[in-house]
């Protein structure tokens, strides 16, 4: 059976309301949390790498813990809500036509939601240890660290479609969430010393709404991701694979209703 090319959709209102979509939510919430939990905890204990770039060692245990955690998050959803963890990634998945408007309006609110708890969570297992402010380093302006945001997220969407979305990658084991995860630490070993290598909108979103409260450099860790996700996600829909490509069976990482 032959598929078109997939577009946008907007979806139905009662998606929202949905068991089905609910419970992938909840997935998304905690897969989320968990992430956000383990890589801002690494951040917090050895947080000196992001303003520091001599401690190497430092800047290397904070990328491994953003891979691992990211790899095991992806891992533990991925057959029920498609793993995104994280709004950036359900945005490339809207634009290329595999959710509709109205999940992805659900995800997002459970992904930044997920970030919270996780955040504040966190910060009363310190004993209100103040978390990670995330904003340029002295010398990159916003703009700047929105080029770098964008890159990044542009290769972890491309990673993600390749790995979990395309019809032609055959079955989606471990290799999937582990190269999601990979690229995750690589960009953080890459950018982290110039703009913390966020990638994700609710890892900002989190911390900011339970520890520093400043808003002045968050708009760079939504409009980053946002963009490079979301071109990410139409460049590999549109021109990598085939529009007239045979009809994939059901996977969880394409989810329209």
């Amino acid at each position: 059976m032959r598929a078109g090319r997939r577009r946008f959709n907007v979806g139905r209102v009662a998606t929202a309301r949905d068991p089905a979509a609910l419970r992938d939510a909840l997935a998304e919430f905690l897969a989320t949390a968990i992430f956000v939990f383990a890589a801002e905890g690494a951040t917090l204990s050895l947080g000196k790498p992001y303003h520091d770039k001599g401690m190497v060692s430092g800047l290397v245990a904070v990328a491994l813990a953003h891979a691992l955690a990211l790899a095991a998050a992806v891992a533990s959803t991925v057959n029920i809500s498609g793993g995104h963890v994280n709004p950036a990634i359900t945005f490339g998945a809207l634009l290329g036509g595999h959710v509709c408007l109205v999940r992805s309006l659900v995800y997002w609110t459970a992904q930044l939601l997920g970030a919270v708890a996780a955040a504040l969570l966190l910060r009363l297992a310190t004993g209100g240890v103040h978390l990670p402010e995330y904003a340029p380093a002295a010398g990159v302006a916003g703009w700047h660290a929105v080029v770098l945001e964008a890159a990044m997220a542009f290769g972890l969407m491309y990673a993600y479609y390749a790995t979990v979305i395309d019809p032609r990658r055959g079955r989606v084991g471990a290799m999937a969430p582990l190269a999601v995860g990979l690229l995750a630490g690589a960009n953080v070993l890459a950018c982290g010393p110039f703009d913390g290598a966020v990638m994700n909108p609710a890892r900002a979103f989190g911390p900011a709404i339970v520890g520093s409260r400043r808003w002045a450099k968050q708009w760079v860790y939504w409009a980053g991701p946002m963009l490079g996700a979301g071109l990410a996600g139409l460049v590999y829909e549109h021109l990598v694979i085939n529009p007239a490509r045979e009809e994939p069976a059901p996977d969880r990482g394409s989810r329209s209703g």
